[in-house]
């Protein structure tokens, strides 16, 4: 078996990516992004750490996580079974990935960016629910946001039967917001299904 090892050989596999797919990269909060995450109450954190990476899933019963500012997301970390691989990893490589689901989206919005941990009182104060707080916070400085295609949950079918997705902004209306205008918009989310059939496998 031989295996692909540069990013020529890699490239010369793929067509180039649309140009949406470029386009929806958006460096900060904007008004529909911050509508798509506030309506999350999962993420999937992705961190890097000397021993390799780790993956974990984050929940709450609201919003998981929580805007600082346009450029800063706040996680909190309640309990859990105290592995702490992922918290061990930021402390020593701050590169993180979250991807935030919501129930009968299709869509993920995926955020990439630097984050560090802290136990700072005021902070954790602002997360507590039932009298107990986080033990600690992931504060996560943007590097990017972007919609991911909707594909892979399509395949799986993943939400059947489940649905919480009323009221979020569509692909088209982020793409739009990232563009002007010039992109996007119901045209794109009208073409969306027949696209989607003709280039799902």
């Amino acid at each position: 078996m031989e295996f692909i090892s540069s990013s020529d050989e890699l490239e010369a596999l793929y067509g180039e990516p649309g140009a949406p797919s470029l386009r929806k990269v958006a460096r900060q909060m904007t008004p529909l992004y911050r509508k798509w995450i506030m309506a999350s109450k999962l993420c999937m954190l992705a961190t890097a750490g000397p021993e390799g990476t780790d993956g974990s899933p984050r929940g709450d019963d609201g919003p998981v996580v929580r805007e600082l500012d346009p450029e800063t997301l706040a996680l909190p970390d309640w309990r859990g079974n105290n592995r702490l691989d992922s918290l061990r990893n930021i402390v020593r490589d701050g590169r993180v990935s979250l991807m935030f689901l919501v129930p009968g989206s299709n869509n993920v919005v995926r955020v990439n960016g630097v984050a560090r941990l802290t136990a700072d009182a005021d902070l954790r104060a602002r997360f507590e629910k039932h009298g107990k707080q986080p033990a600690t916070v992931i504060v996560i400085k943007i590097g990017e946001i972007y919609s991911q295609c909707a594909r892979a949950m399509l395949r799986a079918g993943t939400w059947k039967g489940l649905d919480e997705s009323a009221g979020l902004p569509t692909m088209g209306e982020i793409l739009a917001e990232q563009t002007a205008g010039e992109e996007g918009g119901a045209a794109y989310d009208d073409a969306w299904d027949a696209r989607a059939a003709q280039t799902m496998w």
